[in-house]
């Protein structure tokens, strides 16, 4: 009679009593791997024989409800606190149900979760170090090595891939941001520019559009990064919103000829007390302040040049930065007024830059640029998941929709933005 084969699970526990009976010492860690697969490797077996109804070699004697026969094995491998290590997983054929082992699917749901929670608690602000000392069993032995986390962050990376790449014509953009952050890169002697841009769309939503690193700030870099953004179907918007730096500002009229340009009014008011000793800097920002908030633009014009015969004579160094762009500080009064408090500033992303900053300062530079990206990238697009929209009533899209005429022309009612109540 041809002899039987042995099960996978006889063949490791043959090994193991080999192991414990042989002379020399021997590893515990070998042991308890070896083990740890025998458990599994019998659970796998019985759950196929719980399927089947019989057991290796039995003959089926039912004459309905065959579920088919095995078919042998195939190699898989899997982690445990212990180290990887193989398991035949249990093969059938002529299966008209197409099993599925629950077994292995569990594993692979408690796979995931652990590789998203190590994720998770990498982006919220704890080091590979970190995260591997919390990972370990009773004996402090860890489940995840920092190289094991580091790998798991590359889903990071994966998801950034995704993101730069998406189709943006879904967004029906109504205001678009735009500004850079700078991270700390070992391959640069300076730090790491990451572009950023993010919109409020006409639905009120506030989207995080698009990442990009760039060597700076200058004109082409911004140029490139906007224009990248149009190549995958963003619509033309009717506001950008930025600070006064030169080539942002060349890029934007460059890139977005018929959008109006909004100047950052917080960027402004820091670089007015920039020019102004301590003492009166609290009387200079709420005089300037009152110009920036003002009901409307004439209003505004008129304390504007109240406040310029004011500090003329005191303060010419401030007054020259205070006409410096001024036409661009007050676009926000030509639009709906319950939307100037979001669009007159870029603090949404900047508060959203000082969470990333307290993520990244624990890194004191970067290995690389893909290092950097998807760490930034990490920290933002899970801060403007929580981003709450921008109200749009009748009104204001009745607003947008004239501004959107005087803009782009009639013409391209079609072409660009679609404005709908939201419900």
């Amino acid at each position: 009679m041809m002899e039987r084969k042995l099960r996978p699970s006889d063949l490791l526990h043959k090994q193991i009593e080999d192991l414990i009976s042989g002379e020399g010492e021997h590893s515990l860690k070998d042991l308890l791997k070896l083990a740890t697969g025998k458990i599994l490797q019998e659970a796998l077996e019985s759950e196929v024989t719980d399927y089947l109804g019989r057991d290796w070699y039995e003959r089926n004697t039912a004459r309905e409800g065959n579920n088919g026969y095995r078919n042998g094995y195939y190699n898989r491998k899997v982690r445990s606190g212990e180290g990887s290590f193989n398991i035949n997983v249990p093969r059938l054929r002529e299966d008209t149900d197409s099993f599925e082992s629950q077994i292995l699917k569990r594993l692979k749901e408690l796979e995931n979760n652990l590789q998203h929670l190590a994720t998770e608690l990498y982006v919220r602000g704890l080091s590979t170090r970190d995260i591997e000392s919390i990972f370990v069993d009773e004996t402090g032995k860890t489940y995840l090595s920092r190289t094991s986390v580091s790998h798991l962050t590359e889903r990071l990376n994966d998801e950034y891939e995704q993101f730069r790449k998406r189709d943006l014509s879904i967004y029906d953009v109504v205001y678009l941001y735009a500004d850079g952050v700078y991270e700390s890169v070992r391959a640069y002697t300076a730090n790491q520019t990451i572009l950023c841009g993010w919109g409020v769309c006409s639905d009120g939503r506030k989207v995080l559009l698009h990442l990009q690193v760039s060597c700076s700030e200058n004109e082409q870099s911004w140029s490139d990064f906007f224009e990248d953004m149009l190549s995958r179907g963003l619509r033309h918007p009717l506001l950008v919103i930025s600070d006064g730096h030169r080539g942002l500002k060349k890029a934007i009229t460059r890139v977005f000829p018929k959008a109006r340009r909004q100047r950052c009014v917080a960027h402004k008011l820091r670089n007015l007390m920039n020019k102004v000793p301590l003492q009166d800097q609290k009387e200079v920002k709420e005089q300037a302040h009152m110009v920036y908030y003002a009901a409307d633009k004439s209003s505004a014009e008129v304390l504007a040049s109240r406040f310029i015969e004011k500090y003329v004579n005191k303060y010419p160094a401030m007054v020259n930065s205070f006409q410096e762009d001024m036409d661009a500080c007050l676009t926000q009064l030509d639009f709906p007024v319950g939307h100037r408090k979001v669009i007159r500033t870029t603090n949404l992303i900047e508060r959203a830059f000082v969470e990333e900053k307290r993520r990244t300062k624990i890194i004191p530079a970067h290995y690389n640029e893909k290092g950097a990206i998807k760490l930034v990238y990490g920290v933002l697009i899970r801060a403007s998941n929580k981003w709450q929209r921008v109200a749009m009533s009748e009104l204001d899209l009745t607003i947008l929709k004239n501004i959107r005429k005087t803009i782009l022309g009639k013409e391209n009612d079609d072409k660009y933005l679609s404005y709908d109540v939201a419900a």
